[in-house]
């Protein structure tokens, strides 16, 4: 019988997202890493400072294990949505590293408290910021995951590279000419639906 651990496949599903975001930047240029492509500045260094920050935050101040890791986007006077884009002096590897050093706090705590351990999130309405380890796996793990997929459309945007990750695509595999006419006909469908 195979041995049940809710926590360790919390981590592994954790762990899947954080790889699957880091690797919508291989092979593009500084410029296109971090080129915003919606009307809010979506961009995927910033997404990866995002949720650097985000796991700071939640692995760290909510169960009293603060990180030594500086966060100048947080401070007093900040610009808003400072932690969702890197500026011109912050280097593409300096925010993987942050990335990274962020896991391994994250990495800690998780190791170290059990699912039931309680912390407060302080940015959190009072009536619920009282939570658990297990909360919080699932909440950082949901919202890793809802980055990565704006990390795949900014991705397919930018060079129209798609798919789950480098060893599994999850897509069909087709050439350019059948992913055209595929847009093409749900390009149809959707004007034939709207009445056009």
């Amino acid at each position: 019988m195979t041995s049940y651990d809710p926590k360790a496949d919390l981590h592994r599903y954790l762990q899947t997202a954080r790889e699957a975001v880091l690797w919508k930047l291989d092979g593009l240029s500084e410029y296109d890493v971090r080129r915003p492509l919606t009307p809010t500045g979506t961009n995927l260094l910033g997404l990866v400072k995002h949720l650097a920050s985000v796991e700071l935050g939640y692995f760290g101040e909510v169960f009293g294990r603060p990180s030594a890791e500086p966060q100048p986007w947080f401070e007093e006077g900040a610009e808003p949505n400072a932690d969702l884009w890197a500026t011109a002096d912050e280097s593409r590897e300096q925010i993987i590293a942050l990335y990274h050093r962020a896991w391994e706090h994250t990495d800690a705590t998780i190791g170290a408290l059990a699912l039931e351990s309680t912390g407060r999130v302080p940015w959190w309405p009072e009536h619920r910021n009282e939570v658990t380890l297990h909360k919080i796996l699932i909440h950082v793990t949901a919202e890793t995951n809802r980055h990565a997929g704006h990390a795949d459309i900014v991705r397919e945007l930018i060079d129209g590279a798609a798919g789950l990750r480098a060893d599994a695509g999850n897509l069909p595999e087709a050439g350019p000419e059948w992913w055209e006419e595929y847009r093409s006909r749900l390009e149809r469908v959707a004007r034939e639906a709207a009445g056009e």
